[in-house]
């Protein structure tokens, strides 16, 4: 078996590119995935029990910008020469192994990378929202396939390097593929073959399409917000009033019941937030269409209730003015609740006098008028 350096080239996640503060620093995360169970690129296998035995080794390595190479030959970015050619205050992190896949993160000291013109131009790009490409570069054993398979090796006993940001270059790295460069235990130079590969488009694809998928599932928990909406109106109409004629709510019109929902649903809809327009407008037309009978029927209600009231107002006030209690024009103006306190004085024939200072004095001696006024 002989030792051959490998770059596999594949596409970030750009869509969830985050960014966090740590330890009074920012920082720019971006998602990435490298080397599928089995794959078998360049006639190469790689198999899923190799993977599992070594994909640890990226955990805390550099993430260079592109293969560091000095004298046009690759080095491992962990070599003291290989750190200053491609160093920009980046490295992996949070390695694992999801659904067949290696997955990591690329984490990127925005002050670090500020220091270095490629630094700037991976943090322009990031912030353009342009494709960016990563490269993982590693170290295995080939050993010859046999029987009838579709490659004619197998990686063994694979050594992660580091998983590179590559901008604007065409192939896995930049130096054509020929000659690399290992320095060993022994700090000799050794000069291995070197492999550019590139993870299949259709891998790809699939990335975009889990991404897609969770980003669906997202918008689906949202979809509960319409039905505590709706639970919310319904529970603000279907409320147990006392009735009242004199109450402020029974007097409002219909239009004013009306603006009173539209800002209760203006309240609850502040609460959305980062809900798209399409999202909000659906919002609002179901909110519409459901509560509409519920406005409808609180219309109808209050006319009821109001045209009670007035029947009931124009009985006492008849009553009051018969009994000499009070004009008609005044009358009128009381409230309700005034002419039913009032109400029980009202009894014909015993009603007091307009003016209580004009009732005879019967209990007291006799009034005489002078002679002069007879």
């Amino acid at each position: 078996m002989k030792q051959v350096r490998i770059n596999i080239r594949t596409l970030a996640n750009s869509t969830s590119i985050r960014r966090e503060k740590r330890n009074g620093r920012d920082v720019i995360i971006v998602p990435s995935a490298t080397l599928p169970d089995n794959v078998v690129m360049n006639e190469i296998m790689y198999p899923a029990d190799e993977i599992e035995k070594s994909y640890v080794g990226l955990n805390r390595k550099p993430a260079p910008l592109g293969h560091p190479t000095i004298n046009g030959k690759f080095v491992s970015a962990s070599d003291p020469e290989g750190l200053n050619m491609g160093w920009i205050g980046a490295w992996n992190e949070n390695v694992r192994r999801e659904n067949g896949r290696v997955l990591l993160d690329k984490v990127i000291d925005v002050e670090t990378a500020n220091r270095s013109e490629g630094g700037k131009a991976v943090l322009a790009a990031i912030s353009k929202g342009d494709p960016i490409h990563t490269s993982t570069g590693l170290y295995c054993m080939m050993e010859a396939a046999n029987g009838d398979v579709p490659y004619k090796n197998i990686a063994r006993d694979i050594v992660f390097d580091h998983d590179a940001i590559l901008l604007d270059e065409e192939g896995a790295a930049t130096p054509e593929q020929g000659v690399g460069m290992l320095v060993n235990s022994k700090g000799e130079q050794e000069e291995v073959e070197v492999i550019n590969s590139a993870i299949d488009d259709a891998d790809r694809d699939l990335d975009w399409a889990l991404d897609s998928a969770a980003r669906a599932l997202e918008k689906r928990q949202r979809a509960p917000l319409i039905e505590r909406m709706k639970a919310a109106l319904i529970e603000a109409f279907s409320s147990e009033r006392e009735p009242s004629a004199n109450r402020k709510e029974d007097d409002m019109t219909v239009e004013e019941q009306i603006k009173a929902l539209s800002a209760k649903v203006d309240t609850l809809s502040e609460g959305a937030g980062k809900v798209s327009d399409a999202l909000s407008k659906a919002i609002t037309d179901a909110v519409t269409n459901a509560v509409k009978p519920l406005v409808d029927a609180q219309a109808e209600m209050v006319a009821s209730q109001k045209a009670k009231d007035d029947a009931e107002k124009a009985e006492l006030v008849d009553k009051i003015v018969k009994a000499n209690v009070l004009s008609e024009s005044a009358a009128k103006e009381l409230t309700l609740n005034a002419l039913k306190e009032l109400a029980p004085k009202a009894v014909p024939g015993k009603a007091a006098p307009l003016n209580s200072a004009f009732k005879p004095n019967v209990d007291g001696p006799s009034f005489k008028l002078p002679e002069g006024d007879k």
